[in-house]
């Protein structure tokens, strides 16, 4: 089964906790604070693997975990950093943010790419002595690695894109023109799934897809081709192969009308790329049906794009060369494979900052209680100590700096009234 569009979980590792100790040994009085860094949660790396062609692995595997960092340890020993996880995928494969429906990265390249990023390690407390707090007994706890869903999906990377009715001899052209070996049969969606080959002629060679099930109404769903036709939006040039003997049944002129209708529908970037025309099973066509043909192609003006006709046949091979040369020499003037441009949430986005400052809400549910939501201070509630009061003070200072006492006070509270943020909760005193 081709797989080309799949759901899944990534999780990266949590940072490691920074640990609070003193330094202990025999004739050594006051060793001081010794707690180690954590170490760093392992990241969620994707890269490409030419060895795949489907992403149905990951209908049987849909959440992958990095590790978390291990904890700081005494005598300023740094936690051990977890391992990263490497996921393998499709070269062509886009990797789409749940979160905000934006792309994140095009794993189009050899490099590997960072989906999900491992939290950093929290700092010791050896981190927080200074002359005048020799004695911190507060360490922070590793920051959290990143958690989302990420959805992925699959356009083939393929040089040239043959487009065009089924069983209008698009699998016996690749099959005479590269080594690809598609099955072959006289009957409608014998091709289930898009089919590469690899076109060579003398010291030239690029990568051709046959991309099946287009119909009437493809690109509204019918047949096949909702399916498929995402997969020649990659493509540098179209070949849009047409029965020219109306062996189906099937007018020529129609058949080219109707598939072009579908590319503009689905894609206007698709209605304009570049087209060249292979008028199939010639061996069978009359000469007149092949010039009447070609007279319609070339006044047809369904687009800006100007389509050179070939008539071909692929059952004896027949103009077969000249249309692989025509082709490499278009190649030759278009510019490489699209690739897309990831659009990464913003730090703004990722921090829940706008316009430079953190954002929070305050809420009043109930009289004397305020309820406070503010997702970037959570690493700052589990670094607190609560048993500590330089700890303290600096949850109290953060609170102030950001605004969120002063959104409290406007909100109505008053002495002895209740906050909570997450799970922590403590008592507003003036």
């Amino acid at each position: 089964m081709f797989t080309d569009v799949v759901k899944i979980s990534v999780r990266a590792g949590n940072g490691g906790n920074g640990a609070v100790s003193f330094h202990r040994e025999k004739y050594v009085s006051a060793g001081g604070p010794d707690g180690g860094d954590g170490g760093k949660g392992g990241d969620i790396i994707f890269v490409a693997d030419d060895n795949l062609s489907t992403l149905i692995d990951f209908r049987f595997k849909k959440k992958f975990a990095a590790e978390n960092g291990q904890n700081g340890g005494a005598n300023r020993k740094t936690g051990k950093s977890a391992p990263n996880v490497v996921i393998k995928v499709p070269r062509g494969t886009l990797v789409k943010d749940d979160r905000a429906d934006r792309l994140i990265a095009d794993i189009s390249g050899d490099e590997p790419v960072i989906i999900a990023k491992g939290g950093k390690g929290g700092k010791g407390n050896a981190r927080f002595a200074t002359p005048t707090r020799q004695v911190p007994r507060f360490s922070k706890p590793g920051f959290p690695g990143e958690v989302f869903d990420v959805t992925l999906e699959l356009k083939l990377l393929a040089d040239v894109g043959l487009v065009g009715f089924p069983n209008v001899g698009k699998s016996s052209l690749i099959s005479v023109v590269s080594a690809a070996k598609p099955q072959i049969a006289n009957y409608h969606f014998t091709t289930l799934t898009p089919v590469l080959g690899v076109v060579k002629s003398g010291e030239s060679s690029f990568v051709m897809a046959d991309i099946p099930g287009l119909i009437e109404g493809a690109s509204e769903g019918a047949g096949l081709g909702h399916d498929f036709l995402r997969h020649v939006e990659r493509c540098r040039l179209i070949v849009h192969v047409v029965d020219v003997s109306g062996s189906e049944g099937r007018e020529p002129k129609d058949d080219f009308e109707k598939i072009n209708l579908e590319l503009c529908r689905f894609s206007a970037d698709l209605a304009n790329r570049p087209q060249t025309v292979a008028a199939n099973k010639a061996d069978i066509a009359t000469k007149e049906r092949i010039e009447e043909f070609r007279e319609y192609v070339k006044n047809c003006r369904l687009s800006t794009v100007n389509r050179k006709l070939f008539v071909v046949s692929a059952a004896t091979a027949q103009g077969t060369d000249e249309l692989i040369g025509h082709i490499i020499g278009e190649l030759a003037k278009l510019p490489p494979l699209k690739r897309y441009e990831p659009k990464p949430l913003t730090l703004a986005e990722l921090d829940g900052t706008a316009n430079g400052k953190r954002t929070f809400t305050v809420e009043n549910p109930d009289k004397g209680y305020f309820a406070v939501n503010a997702p970037w201070l959570a690493p700052i509630i589990a670094a607190a100590n609560m048993d500590d009061y330089e700890s303290l003070q600096y949850l109290q200072r953060t609170l102030r700096s950001s605004g969120i006492i002063d959104a409290l006070e406007e909100a109505g509270i008053n002495e002895e009234d209740t906050v909570a943020i997450f799970d922590f909760e403590f008592t507003y005193v003036r």
